[in-house]
């Protein structure tokens, strides 16, 4: 444990403990104890927590290495790859945009992207294996794009798109791929590659880069340092490893690396980010889109949108993994619904999460969670694949009890 995050706990537990003595400390000593004993029995080699409230962090700890070879310790502050928790920031982006009347969720996404108006729907494959394709008959708007109700899917939970891009050697690491849509825009969800597109069109509209966009507006307001497309060579100390499971069960390393710049920047994922400043964020959802200071990031109007149910009746069905050393099967739990941004719990869940509560996660299980009853907000941030692995997934619900315990 590094001493920072030991500061930082003991201050957030004495602070609890101002108001509420006793209560609080014990709070605190339990949720350490629960993770500790999670991480070693789940035999996972890191994991950051914090727990805040709408104004202050109410616990924080880290425990493991930054990585196999040093004896540095992983506290709140290390760098993690948070890939789809990118999204709710390219979200928030957009809707800062659609606040300032630069562009609206029923407006034709074509009319900014000229290329989204001419997907193809992909219906399947005739008997000689070639795909079976037909123009949409439903432009792609905005809210379609911020929902995941656009068509636009990924082929880790799409074994047709999966097959697709096999038989046209297709390219599905780019950003934004021009891949056919899985179904007509506005009629099914289908986690994907629509916020990548959302961030094309921020920095279509907006005339910057998506990190100069999001460190403008976004992440310097909110005082969030160490979040960014990039890894300063200052901070690759800071960096941990990322690990994957092996056919024996074991996880291995990837050797540590200063990343490259990136090419372009991916609305859907690429942010690099630390537990302590992603808590900032949701802390900020907390405060109905207000700042650390009197700074308005989003309206309390746009964060009602955010904390509610925007595709209806449509359900949020059971995605297939077409790669389990990525990704388990995707699957939400019945009757969850999707906002703007997030995904939102409809039913109390097993571990203590209220109904109403917002969450979403990272591909290498990283996950974070806004409950406006309580109020309180949650990140644990691991750093291995595949996700929604059953010890990641097991990490989460400990964490989630001792919350909420």
């Amino acid at each position: 444990m590094g001493m920072h995050s030991i500061n930082r706990r003991e201050f957030g537990a004495a602070a609890l403990a101002l108001a509420f003595p006793g209560r609080a400390l014990r709070a605190a000593a339990n949720l350490d104890e629960t993770l500790k004993a999670s991480l070693q029995k789940r035999g996972i080699p890191e994991a950051a927590a914090i727990v805040a409230n709408a104004d202050h962090v109410t616990y924080s700890g880290a425990w493991g290495k930054r990585d196999s070879a040093s004896s540095a310790n992983v506290s709140v502050d290390s760098i993690y790859r948070i890939a789809s928790m990118t999204k709710a920031i390219t979200t928030t982006a957009a809707l800062q945009l659609v606040e300032q009347g630069k562009v609206t969720l029923t407006e034709l996404v074509a009319k900014h992207l000229p290329e989204l108006g001419k997907l193809e729907v992909l219906e399947g494959f005739d008997s000689a294996g070639k795909p079976k394709l037909r123009p949409a008959k439903t432009q792609i708007l905005l809210k379609h794009l911020l929902t995941h109700t656009s068509g636009c899917a990924y082929a880790n939970w799409n074994p047709m798109l999966a097959q697709y891009i096999k038989v046209t050697d297709a390219h599905p690491a780019a950003v934004a791929p021009l891949n056919p849509l899985v179904f007509e825009p506005g009629t099914r969800w289908h986690y994907g590659t629509s916020i990548d597109w959302a961030g094309k069109l921020v920095e279509k509209i907006s005339g910057l880069t998506l990190e100069q966009y999001f460190q403008k507006n976004i992440l310097q307001p909110l005082g969030m340092k160490d979040t960014s497309f990039l890894v300063a060579p200052e901070k690759f100390d800071r960096l941990v490893s990322t690990y994957r499971r092996q056919a024996d069960g074991k996880l291995k390393e990837d050797p540590r690396a200063q990343p490259p710049a990136p090419t372009a920047y991916n609305g859907g994922g690429g942010l690099y980010s630390t537990a302590a400043d992603y808590i900032k964020f949701t802390q900020m959802i907390l405060r109905k889109g207000r700042g650390e200071g009197k700074d308005q990031i989003l309206s309390a109007k746009t964060v009602d949108m955010m904390s509610a149910n925007q595709i209806g009746s449509i359900q949020m069905d059971r995605l297939k993994s077409t790669d389990t050393s990525v990704t388990e099967d995707l699957y939400m739990g019945p009757g969850n619904k999707y906002t703007y941004g997030f995904m939102l719990n409809t039913e109390a869940s097993q571990e203590g999460r209220p109904a109403g509560c917002l969450m979403w996660a990272g591909v290498e299980n990283s996950f974070y969670w806004i409950d406006h009853k309580r109020p309180a907000c949650a990140v644990i941030m691991m750093q291995f694949f595949p996700f929604l692995d059953p010890q990641g997934a097991g990490m989460l619900g400990d964490f989630t009890k001792a919350v909420y315990a």
